[in-house]
């Protein structure tokens, strides 16, 4: 395909501490990006509620694509986080704002549902890893009375899909992390959502990556600057979907860690892995572009040190990133490490004081201060990286080469050479924007620009910039990846 092929085009990209709008432009030996605009996503308290606030967001998302109108996108692309949603009733209204999945309206949900239906029907009909916030619990918790008055569950992107283009529909990478999707059959599961008393009708028609969904509506097309030609093309709605389409890999055998607020450490595979294992180790089976299957562990991620950095600021001692990742590289390695992917780390609140009182209660020195809490949080996490990508391949029966970090986390040097060192496998960082490329890339493949997954990954090792760091005494980390 000529280069000269090209598709401009913005990618909405909604994450759980902020919103931005990219846009991109996309040829088979071409792929650069701008960021346009950026705006918070800050939850509220509505009736007692954490609730993301949908107000907020809908203008930093207008007016991120009257930005991009006005460079010449002629598609749109929109990806959020996972599980939440929206509640529409029959005329298509917004029945209560869409509460956050670290609310504590679940609690306890979980473990009824797992109790009536069991471990083994659950996980072998959705694959999906057991999280308290999964949307199945959510909707459990739902007032009864709302339930009745609605007419059908909208999750995230594909809320702001509606009030774009009008149209209802439930983008296939994010239905699956519902637990209500069977991953088999590819469809939801009417049994399922039988036994677990919730009305069919919520569960909309399934859509694929790729699908034109439709040309923005009339009535926001002046407000915005657009024109009738610009669509709004659906993508791997769920965040991570989108990043893991920009994975560079050469060929299958590499694993990834889509690396921010939290941290998604698994592998790609061609079917989902539903053994009694798979189970027993909380492996989930999300959808991927082209039907494949993300392989993965949630774990808790940066927000260990966003959630630290932010208790440090709310006490007037605010530390800079790149000073508090200087002094941690200067601490003593694995003095202390934490389970990283505990409950104990979900909610808000005093982060250091949660990480030393879990030292205390695991009798390891307590880290007081901010190098020390962080160098505690990084090597955490590596630890968290290398035992999922070792639970992967020993589960999946597939060996893995390389690990690929992309997102955020790309970023943080220090945590890169530790999961280096921790996996013992050679890490490759980057891209950063590895979500937004993913959406670019699989719009670029919607509008006939690139021809598969293979030429997008190879756009994406061609075109940014990427680095490689080699694992160093990973012997040190042995005995604590054994135990």
């Amino acid at each position: 395909m000529s280069d000269d092929v090209r598709l401009r085009a913005a990618a909405v990209d909604l994450g759980a501490s902020s919103g931005r709008v990219l846009v991109g432009t996309v040829g088979p030996d071409h792929l650069d990006t701008e960021v346009v605009h950026r705006f918070p996503n800050e939850p509220v308290d509505v009736n007692g509620r954490l609730s993301w606030n949908l107000p907020s967001l809908w203008r930093g998302i207008l007016a991120g694509i009257r930005e991009a109108g006005e460079r010449g996108v002629t598609s749109v692309g929109i990806d959020s986080w996972g599980v939440d949603y929206g509640l529409l009733d029959e005329a298509e209204r917004l029945l209560a704002p869409p509460v956050h999945y670290r609310d504590s309206r679940t609690d306890g949900i979980m473990e009824r549902v797992r109790a009536d239906v069991g471990d083994r029907t659950l996980y072998a009909t959705t694959g999906v890893q057991f999280m308290g916030f999964n949307t199945a619990y959510q909707l459990l918790a739902e007032d009864p009375a709302t339930l009745r008055k609605a007419r059908t569950m909208l999750l995230m992107p594909d809320l702001i899909c509606h009030r774009l283009t009008g149209r209802i529909g439930a983008e296939r990478t994010n239905a699956s992390t519902t637990q209500l999707y069977d991953v088999r059959g590819r469809t939801w599961s009417e049994d399922l959502v039988r036994r677990l008393g919730l009305p069919r009708r919520l569960l909309p028609p399934l859509r694929e990556p790729g699908d034109l969904l439709g040309p923005i509506r009339s009535q926001l097309r002046g407000p915005l600057g657009v024109s009738r030609d610009v669509w709004v093309t659906t993508v791997a709605s769920h965040d991570t979907a989108s990043a893991v389409a920009a994975v560079p890999a050469h060929d299958g055998h590499f694993a990834y860690v889509s690396c921010g607020t939290w941290s998604l450490v698994g592998m790609e595979l061609g079917s989902p892995v539903l053994s009694a294992a798979g189970l027993a180790a909380n492996f989930t089976n999300e959808v991927g572009v082209d039907g494949t299957i993300r392989y993965l562990r949630n774990v808790m991620g940066l927000w260990l040190l966003q959630e630290s950095m932010r208790t440090w600021r709310d006490e007037g001692r605010p530390v800079g990133l790149a000073r508090l990742l200087a002094d941690a590289e200067a601490e003593p390695p694995l003095r202390s490490v934490v389970d990283a992917e505990s409950p104990d780390f979900l909610a808000p609140g005093d982060m250091p004081e949660r990480i030393r009182a879990h030292c205390r209660d695991t009798g390891q020195p307590e880290p007081t201060t901010p190098a020390q809490v962080t160098r505690c949080v990084l090597d955490s996490l590596a630890l968290a990286h290398a035992r999922n990508v070792a639970a992967a391949q020993r589960l999946s029966g597939r060996r893995v080469d390389v690990v690929h970090v992309v997102g955020g986390g790309a970023q943080n040097s220090l945590l890169c050479q530790l999961t280096a060192d921790a996996c013992g496998l050679p890490v490759v960082a980057g891209p950063v924007e590895a979500t937004a490329l993913g959406n670019l890339l699989v719009q670029a493949r919607a509008h006939g620009v690139l021809v598969d997954r293979a030429e997008a990954r190879d756009v994406v090792r061609r075109t940014q910039d990427l680095r490689t760091y080699e694992p160093r005494d990973h012997e040190r980390w042995s005995a604590l990846l054994a135990a």
